[in-house]
């Protein structure tokens, strides 16, 4: 891989992808599926007291940031690289970032919507609902950090 800008930028793009992968891997595997054995109103104060508390600020760092620098990174490559072995999984990894945000102006105010419910039967459609865009979200993200992966195996 030539070029500073590029390798910077990529840098950062599979470090905070590689998190956001995991925290979103964690959500889907891990945290969502606790609901049905705490019950719908215990996870929602769970939520409350951490993602929507001090993970606001943290998923906005992975997300925004994830996207930006792979974004720029695939525009990089457009521009300067692209008759290279790695612009095709830089592509696509750009293309599934831009997935994985347009499923996230669908999921975050969903997820923020269950500050309003108390209801236990509209908590569970609310995060129904969200789990199945975490879902969408969860594999535009891994699939965007495999992209990045096939970029460093073939930089070996």
């Amino acid at each position: 891989m030539d070029g500073l800008l590029l390798k910077t930028f990529f840098l950062f793009a599979i470090s905070l992808t590689g998190l956001l992968c995991g925290a979103s891997l964690d959500q889907s595997i891990k945290q969502l599926p606790a609901r049905h054995i705490i019950g719908m109103k215990a996870f929602s104060d769970y939520a409350k007291a951490a993602d929507l508390s001090n993970g606001i600020i943290w998923y906005a760092v992975l997300g925004i940031g994830a996207a930006l620098s792979s974004i720029i990174t695939t525009v990089i490559v457009w521009i300067n690289y692209s008759h290279t072995s790695y612009a095709l999984p830089l592509y696509l990894g750009g293309a599934f970032a831009i997935c994985h945000t347009i499923c996230t102006t669908q999921a975050a105010p969903t997820y923020h919507s269950q500050k309003k419910i108390q209801d236990e039967g509209e908590l569970k459609k609310l995060f129904d609902k969200f789990e199945r865009i975490q879902t969408f979200r969860s594999i535009f993200v891994l699939l965007n950090f495999i992209c990045y992966l096939w970029v460093l195996i073939l930089m070996l």
